[in-house]
């Protein structure tokens, strides 16, 4: 009893089965989400840091258009020394300190930062240490002002300060480009994470699919199909073991519920022998003996008669004769119920003898013949004794074969040449109770009986306690 318990504990739940897999998955699906928000979140912030990229480099290409427009305008007033070419290093001078503010503003890093506050001293510089001091001498008329000195100054500052806007701009395309092969890269790998996270969570759904299958569908379909055998009466059916603990508890349910069945036919079965066989005995020790011991009497009187009286003569000759048919009557009767000859001599025997009294030519062939236990032996005779009666009923049949092989498993042959077409989901009341008898003790039943080929039935079962060895046997009325 332990050691059931034991096991039984040992078997998986089908609540814990489907507990563990949806939360497994559940694991699984909210790792691949997980990962998916993570590379989504890690998306935006490239695409923002590209924007801003975008914008440090826009704004880093007007601070320098400025410059540009200041080195420009002022060159063209210092040649011409004309007001109007003053106008775009008036709207560039105008335009400066807003536009340094959003460069500084737009840079991305530190070292970005720090770069654009040199580049926008450098400006300034420019302007205030060397553009406007050279237009107010112009202004002055001192000669100096178009000087080889101011000239190569002012280029000179100008030159360094678009190295420096060239270094900057160059700095941030080499950051845009590392952001967005970041971003590839990561999105690559999100979209390959979450491929995997789907093939693992389809591969759990398919794998708790066979194990459902295997633990769940496929145990209730057999116990299905046992069921339905059981309904059609054969009680030696049994639904395998299963390790899911509602699938087992079912299975051993109705493994006892059958037991209990078979159990119950065997006894009722073997109580209705004992009674066959009590009843034969009765009426052989008794009637029967009475019958043998009125026809003595008869007999005795018979010969104590003169024969000159013919009519008392006549009288008793038809008493003897009626006592006998009645004995011959009782024995036939007393056979059909039990016959003497299985308990005294064994099933073969017995076999032997329905063979000779079968209105159809039967054959009887035993191998390894013994004696085997008394309630086997009764069983396996009826039951021959039924196919027979269904072969000589419904067969048409010519001959009847009897084979009786004792092994480990005591297997009974029945086979007619008559004219087919029998199976157990069609047969009558005889196959039925043949079905019954074989089904009570264990038995297997198979039945080939194809259309005009003739009915060979095979039964199986254990042979119980076995007793001594007999030779074999061969034996009955010829065909």
């Amino acid at each position: 009893m332990g050691a059931r318990q034991e096991k039984t504990g040992r078997r998986l739940g089908l609540t814990s089965l489907t507990v563990a897999a949806s939360g497994l998955l559940a694991l699984l699906i909210g790792v691949a989400f997980t990962v998916l928000l993570f590379a989504i979140s890690d998306a935006n912030s490239s695409v923002s840091a590209r924007r801003a990229s975008r914008t440090a480099l826009v704004e880093a290409g007007s601070m320098e258009q400025l410059l540009l427009d200041l080195e420009t305008g002022q060159r063209g007033y210092v040649i011409t020394g004309r007001e109007e070419f003053l106008q775009p290093w008036q709207a560039a001078r105008k335009a400066l300190p807003a536009e340094e503010r959003r460069f500084t503003d737009s840079t991305t890093s530190p070292g970005q930062r720090r770069a654009a506050e040199r580049i926008t001293r450098g400006v300034k510089s420019f302007l205030n240490d060397y553009s406007i001091p050279l237009v107010e001498m112009v202004r002055r008329g001192d000669p100096a002002a178009s000087g080889l000195k101011e000239t190569t100054e002012g280029k000179q500052r100008v030159d360094a300060l678009r190295a420096q806007f060239h270094d900057y701009m160059n700095d941030e395309r080499a950051q845009l480009a590392e952001r967005t092969d970041a971003a590839g890269t990561n999105s690559h790998q999100a979209v390959l994470a979450a491929a995997i996270g789907l093939a693992a969570s389809t591969a759990l759904v398919a794998v708790f699919t066979v194990l459902q299958h295997r633990a769940v569908v496929r145990p209730v379909r057999g116990a299905a199909a046992a069921a339905q055998e059981l309904a059609g009466g054969d009680l030696s059916v049994r639904v395998p073991p299963s390790r899911v603990a509602e699938i087992g508890a079912l299975g051993t349910s109705f493994n006892t519920m059958a037991a209990s069945l078979q159990d119950s036919r065997r006894r009722i079965m073997e109580s209705t022998e004992a009674v066959h066989r009590r009843t034969a005995r009765d009426l052989h020790d008794g009637a029967q003996q009475r019958l043998v011991s009125l026809m003595i009497g008869l007999r005795l009187a018979r010969e104590l008669i003169p024969d000159t009286e013919t009519s008392a003569i006549d009288l008793l000759d038809q008493s003897i004769d009626n006592a006998q048919t009645a004995i011959n009557e009782l024995r036939e009767l007393a056979s059909g119920i039990y016959p003497l000859v299985l308990t005294v001599k064994g099933l073969v025997a017995a076999v032997q003898d329905l063979a000779s009294r079968c209105p159809v030519p039967t054959v009887v062939e035993s191998r390894d013949e013994r004696r085997i236990s008394s309630t086997v032996e009764s069983n396996a005779y009826f039951v021959v004794a039924e196919a027979v009666t269904n072969a000589v009923k419904h067969a048409q049949a010519s001959r009847i074969d009897v084979t009786l092989e004792f092994g480990d498993v005591l297997r009974i042959k029945v086979a007619d040449d008559g004219v087919g077409g029998v199976g157990k989901a069609t047969a009558g009341s005889g196959m039925t109770g043949l079905a019954d008898r074989v089904a009570a003790f264990d038995g297997k039943l198979a039945i080939d009986s194809p259309a005009g080929g003739g009915t060979t039935i095979l039964i199986q079962r254990p042979p119980g306690q076995s007793g001594t060895n007999g030779r074999p046997v061969r034996a009955g009325r010829p065909p």
